[in-house]
Formats: C-alpha cells, sequence, structure tokens
C-alpha cells in the first residue's frame, strides 16, 4: 500500500505562518497522528530535535529544566507534556530573546488545561492542533469544504465514496500507521495495542488514578454512548461510579484528544434548550475498534453505521476548522421537543452552517425537519443546511437547504 505518512498536511502553511511571527508554536493533538514526522520536516536541519521519549533526555528536562534549555538556540521539542517544567524555562529564554521560530514544540495531551502553560506562555506561543489525516489530505485535495459552504459553494465530487467503499473509509478512520495497514485485522490490532499503550503510559503522566484498571472498560462503555448526551450519573452507575469521577475520567480523554464533548447552540431567541454537551470521538476507526464494528456486522445491520458515520464526519469538519482561513466552532441543536441538527458550524460573526449526516441515499421530508427549525430560529444567520448523504448529486431542497454529497467533505 501507498506510503500515506508522505501526503502533505495541510496544516503545513498555518504552522510556516506561526513560526514567522511567534517564538514558541506548539503542533498539539493525539499520538500517532503524524506531528513528529511534520515537525521534523518542517525544522529541516536549522533546528536541533529533542524527544522526551527518549529516557535520557526526559531525565535531563525534568531534573535540571533550566539548563536543559539554556543551551538551546532554536529546538524542537517533542512530547513537551512529559516534562511541562520545561515552559516556565522556556518563557524565561524567550523574554531574554524574543526572535520568532525559537521553540517548536508537541505535545499529545492538551496542555492549555494547565494553569502553568496559559499562565507561563500567554501571548508568546501558539497553538496548532494536528488531527490523523482527514479524507481531503488522503485523496490529496486541499479545499476547506468549511470556508466553501460559508461562501454558498458546495464543493464539487472528485472521488466518490459510496456503499461498501464508505464504510470501509469510515473504519480506516485516519492514523497514518491503519492506514498503511491493508488488511481489517491488522488495522483493529494496530487500535488495540494504541489504546493499551495510551493507558498504561500516557494517562500516568496527565492524572492521578486509583484504579487504573477501571479505564479500558469506562471508555468501552463511553464508545456506545458515541453521539449522545453526555450523562454522567447514568454511566458512573453502569461502572459502579459516581458522576464526579465518571466526568474526571471523561475529561482525562479528551484531554488524550481521544473524544470531545460538543457544546449546544443556543441563540438569543432560543427557548427550551437541553444544555447537555453531545459525546464525539476523534476517530472513527478508533470507536469502530471500541465497539468491534467490522465491515461484516455493518452490514448485516446498517443501524449500527449510522453513529458511526456521525463520528466520521465530525473528525472530517474538525479537522478542516484547523486548517481554514476563518475560526469556525463545531456546536449541535437539540431542543425539548425533539427537534435536532447534527453539527451547527459557527463562524466568528455569528452565521452558521447546519449539517445533517444521512447513512442512505435516500432523503425524507422528515429528515429535513430540524434544519428547517434551525433555520426559522436563526434567520439571516443560517448561511446554508446541508443533509450529507450516501449519494452523488448536490440537489436543492428549499431556500439555503440543500442534499449534499457525502464525498463532497473531500472534494474541490
Amino acid at each position: 500500500m501507498e506510503n500515506i505518512t508522505l501526503n502533505p498536511r495541510l496544516l503545513v502553511s498555518r504552522l510556516q505562518e506561526a513560526l514567522a511571527d511567534t517564538p514558541v508554536v506548539l503542533v498539539t493533538g493525539p499520538r500517532q497522528a503524524g506531528k513528529t514526522t511534520l515537525v521534523r520536516h518542517l525544522a529541516g536541519t536549522g533546528m536541533r530535535y529533542l524527544t522526551l521519549d527518549d529516557n535520557l533526555t526526559l531525565l535531563s528536562a525534568r531534573e535540571d529544566p533550566v539548563g536543559f534549555i539554556r543551551n538551546l538556540d532554536r529546538a524542537v521539542i517533542d512530547e513537551i507534556q512529559r516534562a511541562p517544567s520545561l515552559l516556565l524555562a522556556i518563557k524565561k529564554t524567550v523574554d531574554e530573546d524574543r526572535r520568532p521560530g525559537r521553540f517548536l514544540l508537541t505535545g499529545s495531551a492538551n496542555l492549555m488545561t494547565l494553569p502553568l502553560v496559559a499562565d507561563s506562555l500567554a501571548g508568546r506561543m501558539e497553538t496548532l492542533a494536528l488531527y490523523p489525516f482527514a479524507q481531503c489530505e488522503i485523496s490529496q485535495q486541499s479545499t476547506c469544504w468549511l470556508d466553501a459552504v460559508f461562501a454558498g459553494r458546495i464543493p464539487s465530487v472528485t472521488q466518490s465514496l459510496l456503499g461498501d467503499a464508505l464504510i470501509e473509509a469510515v473504519l480506516g478512520g485516519g492514523y497514518p500507521e491503519v492506514l498503511a495497514r491493508s488488511s481489517p485485522r491488522r488495522r483493529q490490532a494496530w487500535h488495540r495495542q494504541y489504546l493499551d499503550a495510551l493507558i498504561q503510559r500516557d494517562v500516568q503522566e496527565i492524572a492521578s488514578i486509583d484504579k487504573l484498571g477501571q479505564l479500558p472498560q469506562f471508555l468501552r462503555a463511553v464508545a456506545e454512548m458515541a453521539g449522545q448526551l453526555c450523562n454522567y450519573s447514568q454511566l458512573g452507575a453502569q461502572m459502579g461510579m459516581d458522576a464526579k469521577t465518571a466526568n474526571k475520567y471523561m475529561g482525562i480523554f479528551e484531554q488524550m484528544y481521544l473524544l470531545k464533548r460538543i457544546p449546544v447552540w443556543a441563540g438569543n431567541r432560543l427557548k427550551r434548550v437541553l444544555k447537555s454537551p453531545k459525546l464525539q470521538f476523534i476517530d472513527s476507526g478508533l470507536l469502530a475498534a471500541l465497539r468491534g464494528l467490522t465491515v461484516d456486522t455493518l452490514q448485516r445491520d446498517r443501524s449500527l453505521f449510522g453513529a458511526l458515520l456521525e463520528t466520521f464526519v465530525y473528525a472530517e469538519l474538525l479537522k478542516h476548522t484547523t486548517w481554514a482561513e476563518v475560526d469556525y466552532q463545531i456546536l449541535y441543536y437539540r431542543d425539548a421537543d425533539q427537534y435536532e441538527v447534527d453539527f451547527v458550524v459557527e463562524n466568528r460573526a455569528g452565521e452558521l452552517v447546519g449539517v445533517e449526516v444521512k447513512a442512505s441515499a435516500t432523503i425524507t421530508e422528515k429528515d429535513l425537519r430540524g434544519l428547517k427549525r434551525l433555520q426559522v430560529l436563526a434567520g439571516d444567520a443560517m448561511r446554508m443546511g446541508v443533509i450529507l448523504y450516501d449519494g452523488t448529486e448536490a440537489l436543492p431542497l428549499g431556500d439555503k437547504l440543500w442534499a449534499v454529497p457525502l464525498s463532497s467533505l473531500w472534494g474541490k
């Protein structure tokens, strides 16, 4: 199989811009998403490369952070979350020498949740997220779907993935090592080992957990709730723990970029909105592995595909936000009358695009219910309402409402 790790990443131009005017740039995201490959390629020969996955380097960084940083002029430091004390030493040297592009850091845990980081590098560091490969990176297309639809343009399909081909893409997800493996069995083996390694090693570095053995079972329980509202009491009760512990565990997995909690969209005129966030995983392949889903199980029971496809679309939209020209936030809509929209994407100006995900090639009037409600509530702020479906044609469904092929997400 083609070496997918060599495909260009669309975050490169954003990274180059940041390095040109900011002293410290942090590339953050899940382990094995391709951060090291990207930063080593960007750094070239002009920056020293150090990884805290090396035990001796890690010991030096932890025992003498000031001495570790003192002799570095320009450097890449990989997996900075393993020695957060380095950040204060970086702050000190950057305050003495504010040249842009001095430090290029990577982190596999969300360091911005640590007060030390937020306080020490405010105004000195830019953070960019790198997630596993997007489908447009795999097919080497550079169009940002979000920028296009907010401008009123639906990207044209260049490579259709329909039916079983779509199922295979969703089961694969975007991790480079998974995409390099040709058999589903080998892909599942990678996902299992990946999760084991995260729980056995990385969790210990970001949180104090008494019962580490609970985490794999808890994560599998969370996987069954993907696409649903977060109910910590219910989840905790299933696992024999209180809601506070369930919330803490969820926060750990979020900090490690396994999942995200999506807030609800609430416009000024909105009434009776349910305030719970919705739970989404960041990689559909990882979610499928946790739930034991395969091509065979999805072909036998197509109803299992819906939540998985929704996760796949969420991951695609999330990746597009990282290189978009405009800042976007991904939300969802659901009210007490059971009107809902899978994703509501909002820009800084408060303009919206509603996105519904449909796992079939057939669209009915009922599928428009949520988007029409959102359109009434949002008024002129709604730029477009889209039903992404398993088809090939973009077709109008009323004022600003469209049926759009899922494959347009990696169109041009």
